[in-house]
């Protein structure tokens, strides 16, 4: 890396700002005004609950659709983006960093006693910028717990969207990226069709914001997600037929265990009694799911992401490893956050819990872990 990217990595440019501030103002207006489904969140401890306005699938499009007609008029060009990835990077992560300094002086200074906003500080600093002091803090009305992860999902399609136009600028579109962007580009839109689900998941009711999350929201997942993109942009990868096949059959199974055992999860608790697979669920201690993908393995879902991020990198083939880091990262990631999931399931179910893991005996992927 030479000193003028690595001033780009560490101190971004003024365009950079501008299009990231752009990006943020767009998106708190649009979450704010277009119409979306209400959607209750889970009950807190202290018997509240949260609303979020599930309008991120309108959003995005109309957002698509206003950069299209910019393009198309000659305001703006499609590659902005991609020209500017590591001032983009460097903005974000800046912005990460402090956001999450004043997340730390509101947590510290606030006096309220709700689920969502009472401070759950330790007194060492660094652990509380890094997991968080508050639940779901907000900011002029906006829930930023969803605000990030909103930004993030979108970021990565723009991202991705902006590397396509390069790559057909440079006259390099090959069938690899044709394949990875349709996966990532079906991803997204179906992250947004089923946004309702993401206010059951884990980060949302249970993580603190803090470093870790709003780092992983507004830089990870846009900038590492489309890892990929960028690489094949440089780099030919010829497929098969047969492995082009193969790796269609990954991202299915990938999204059919994904987003099913996610919308099990979700529907069960909206509804204990909802059949799963046409049939009653099976419940432990009238609290845990042990039906469906929740009865082959105690997290299959995360079987479906890691499945999902594979069939993102096989479009690369196998010569460089460059294009695995996403799902390598990932199954360290996964592996990590189960065992702090099952570590925090013990102690709130107890016995229930250790009915349910003689039940359900696997973590991941039955047979294999």
């Amino acid at each position: 890396m030479d000193l003028d990217s690595l001033l780009q990595v560490l101190i971004p440019s003024w365009e950079a700002v501008a299009i990231l501030f752009i990006f943020f103002f767009y998106l708190a207006i649009a979450g704010s005004v277009l119409p979306g489904r209400i959607i209750p969140g889970v009950i807190l401890s202290d018997r509240t609950r949260l609303h979020y306005r599930c309008n991120g699938l309108l959003s995005l499009l109309l957002l698509v659709a206003l950069l299209g007609i910019g393009v198309k008029m000659n305001y703006i060009s499609p590659t902005a983006i991609s020209d500017r990835g590591l001032e983009l990077l460097s903005a974000t992560f800046w912005f990460s960093v402090l956001a999450t300094f004043l997340l730390c002086i509101a947590g510290y200074s606030s006096s309220s006693q709700s689920s969502s906003l009472k401070p759950r500080a330790t007194g060492n600093f660094i652990h509380d910028w890094w997991f968080g002091i508050q639940l779901n803090p907000h900011f002029l009305g906006i829930d930023l717990k969803f605000f990030f992860v909103r930004a993030g999902m979108m970021g990565w399609l723009l991202i991705n969207l902006s590397v396509l136009a390069r790559s057909v600028l440079n006259a390099t579109l090959s069938q690899s990226m044709i394949l990875y962007q349709t996966f990532c580009a079906i991803y997204v839109i179906d992250y947004f069709v089923h946004e309702e689900y993401m206010t059951s998941t884990w980060d949302i009711i249970a993580e603190r914001l803090g470093f870790m999350l709003v780092f992983g929201d507004l830089v990870w997942i846009p900038f590492t997600f489309s890892i990929q993109g960028w690489w094949l942009l440089t780099n030919r990868a010829e497929l098969t037929t047969a492995a082009t096949i193969a790796n269609c059959l990954v991202f299915l199974i990938g999204y059919l265990v994904f987003r099913g055992s996610n919308k099990q999860k979700h529907m069960f608790k909206k509804n204990s009694k909802a059949l799963i697979w046409g049939k009653p669920p099976k419940v432990v201690g009238g609290k845990l799911l042990a039906s469906g993908y929740w009865g082959i393995a105690r997290h299959c879902n995360y079987l479906g992401d890691l499945l999902l991020a594979l069939s993102f990198s096989l479009p690369c083939g196998i010569s460089s490893p460059i294009p695995y880091f996403y799902p390598m990262y990932l199954l360290i990631l996964l592996i990590w956050r189960e065992r702090r999931d099952e570590a925090r399931c013990a102690e709130k179910y107890k016995d229930i819990w250790a009915e349910y893991t003689k039940l359900v005996p696997w973590r991941i992927l039955p047979y294999v872990y």
